[in-house]
């Protein structure tokens, strides 16, 4: 009688050691999710910050090429002036 009764709370013991082996494993692998799920938000944070970085960079050269043009066309404008006035000035 005592060993049926060691045999069953044995095997009941051991469903239950069965069912935490399974448990625990199903927690490791929602954490494990959980992480990737992290790593990939931070990844698409990172790529998004990149990207707003690489388009301030491109408007702001874009801003400092038009300036340069500018200035060029001033310049020219002036040598033209003054060249208007030395032709106006030597006649």
């Amino acid at each position: 009688m005592k060993m049926i009764m060691m045999m069953m709370m044995m095997k009941l013991l051991l469903r239950l050691l069965l069912i935490m082996m399974i448990m625990i494993m199903i927690m490791i692998m929602m954490m494990m999710m959980m992480m990737m799920m992290m790593m990939m938000m931070m990844m698409m944070m990172m790529m998004m910050m990149m990207m707003m970085m690489m388009m301030m960079m491109m408007t702001m050269m874009m801003m400092m090429i038009m300036m340069m043009m500018m200035m060029m066309m001033m310049m020219m404008m002036m040598m033209m002036m003054m060249m208007m006035m030395m032709m106006m000035m030597m006649t």
